[in-house]
């Protein structure tokens, strides 16, 4: 099978950072968004096992299919609102299913339109790698933040990791997280207690509909998603390189968050740190073969959403500042590739740095995250710089 000839270490370890990075980041807030809807433990799980089984076979499919890192990861945006909508609108587990279904619809009617691929064809390369290296700077200012709790752990990872990148450069961020992991285990870190054996077994919840749920679940849920989730990880694709059929691909989340939605699959969308990390060239020196990362990825987040407690203690165990400092690491090729990208050309430089400045900054307006502002204030800015121009330029 060419999956296994196109396979190597780098390749392999790159899926895992992702998963390491994607789900260890942010289960505590899916967890939070669960609680928040009065979840069983029973129903916590089945979330992780609808969610895993979504998010592993949307990316590893895909990434077969079209030989090309197709990644998708849940909506932490999306979960953040859910967990504040769900506390103080007093809604019910059943409630929070048909705020997912119609979200699911609307994501599926976005990509079957097209009218989300055509918004993106019409923002410039500069302003989407800038975007692009906004969102993924922050994990490189978390990473070497982390050094304040774990010095030692930060220092020995970024000492390795320039070693390995002068003797080694496709197995830097292997040697960097062996080395994460060994320092973890010598100094006791590692919290084995967090380790569980048990299957997770989905539980089905009828979905209930109101239009308090609508006005307060489905839709800042659909556009929080599009907005800080789907948008950047176009950036993420186009960045890298790739031509993805990316109306296609929005349309299998949509269909696959309505159906794994009654289980807890809340919100499936394209990811952009994970995507980065898998994209780039750490995980493999030829681009063709990268999408190699992308199924390793699918496949544990699959094994993450079937084994459940196990794998998710499993990565839970790890402390926090080792997954912050290997994602910092991890992306840093893709930060600078972005800042160059983003920069190089005269013409958009300024407001590119509008863009990537503003989604940097992590504000949120509106409940809407810094990356659609980003967006925003690039574009206006870009407006504001050529408008009229060309028109002026073509006058005799």
């Amino acid at each position: 099978m060419r999956f296994f000839k196109d396979l190597s270490l780098s390749a392999a370890t790159a899926g895992f950072v992702a998963v390491l990075v994607g789900f260890t980041s942010s289960v505590a807030i899916v967890f939070q968004a669960a609680q928040a809807f009065g979840a069983t433990p029973a129903q916590i799980t089945s979330w992780m096992w609808a969610l895993g089984l979504g998010m592993g076979l949307c990316s590893a499919i895909p990434s077969l299919l079209l030989r090309q890192p197709v990644m998708v990861a849940w909506s932490t945006p999306g979960a953040a609102v859910l967990a504040s909508a769900g506390l103080a609108g007093g809604f019910s587990m059943s409630d929070a299913i048909g705020a997912f279904l119609v979200c699911g619809a609307l994501i599926t009617l976005a990509g079957a339109t097209g009218w989300f691929e055509r918004v993106m064809n019409r923002i410039p390369m500069a302003i989407a790698a800038a975007l692009l290296a906004g969102v993924l700077a922050r994990f490189g200012l978390q990473a070497f933040g982390a050094a304040q709790t774990a010095l030692g752990l930060v220092v020995l990872m970024l000492l390795v990791y320039l070693v390995a990148r002068r003797l080694a450069p496709r197995y830097a961020v292997v040697f960097t997280l062996l080395a994460g992991v060994a320092q973890v285990l010598a100094s006791g870190r590692f919290n084995a207690g967090a380790l569980r054996l048990e299957w997770a077994v989905p539980v089905f919840t009828a979905p209930s509909f109101s239009l308090a749920a609508l006005t307060s679940l489905a839709l800042p849920l659909f556009i929080v998603t599009m907005a800080s989730q789907n948008l950047p990880g176009v950036a993420a694709i186009r960045a890298a390189g790739y031509d993805m059929p990316i109306s296609r691909i929005l349309t299998v989340t949509g269909i696959a968050t309505l159906v794994l939605a009654p289980f807890g699959a809340f919100a499936l969308n394209l990811s952009a740190i994970t995507a980065a990390i898998c994209m780039g060239p750490e995980a493999h020196p030829d681009r063709d073969k990268r999408y190699t990362a992308a199924v390793v990825c699918g496949a544990l987040y699959v094994a993450i959403g079937l084994v459940g407690a196990l794998v998710t203690g499993l990565l839970i165990a790890f402390p926090r500042e080792l997954v912050m400092a290997i994602a910092g690491i991890a992306l840093l090729g893709s930060i600078g590739g972005g800042l160059h990208a983003a920069l190089k050309d005269d013409e958009h430089r300024e407001a590119a740095l509008i863009t990537f400045l503003v989604t940097l900054s992590g504000v949120v307006i509106a409940g809407i995250g810094s990356a659609f502002w980003g967006v925003v204030a690039g574009a206006a800015a870009l407006f504001v710089q050529q408008y009229g121009l060309a028109k002026k330029h073509l006058r005799p």
